[in-house]
């Protein structure tokens, strides 16, 4: 099963993913893609078995990834400051893996009926839905 990572902008959210992620299923080969170094870094220190940066790894890992999680910023062109680009957008939604996607309003993207979670309650329902698709 290849579960790809994806995060920018320091990769907090990634690397929250990751650890929390680690907690629940210690053995699994996690794939972090950060959109710059940071990032990336970020997720490496979690216990990120693979990685990569930039956009190519992005087009790359989408196109053979079981399941794809990160922010929904990142089907969202031009989010992170310009940091996700078009071709990036275009493999991640055209990827057939399943998408978890962490509603974030900071991409300046508002997902109805999300309520006011925290981020911690959305990297955990987000680690559940993980563990639930791995688990079919």
């Amino acid at each position: 099963m290849k579960v790809v990572v994806i995060d920018g902008q320091g990769g907090k959210m990634g690397a929250s993913i990751i650890h929390k992620t680690l907690e629940l299923i210690p053995n699994l080969d996690l794939y972090a893609i950060g959109t710059n170094s940071m990032a990336t870094a970020s997720m490496i220190k979690a216990g990120a078995k693979y990685s990569a940066t930039g956009e190519n790894p992005v087009i790359v890992n989408a196109q053979d990834a079981d399941i794809i999680i990160g922010p929904i910023g990142i089907i969202n062109v031009n989010s992170y400051l310009g940091e996700i680009s078009a071709p990036m957008v275009l493999a991640i939604t055209s990827s057939k893996a399943r998408k978890i996607l962490i509603p974030y309003s900071k991409c300046n993207v508002y997902v109805a009926g999300v309520g006011d979670d925290s981020m911690d309650s959305l990297m955990d329902n987000a680690v559940k839905e993980l563990k639930r698709c791995l688990d079919k």
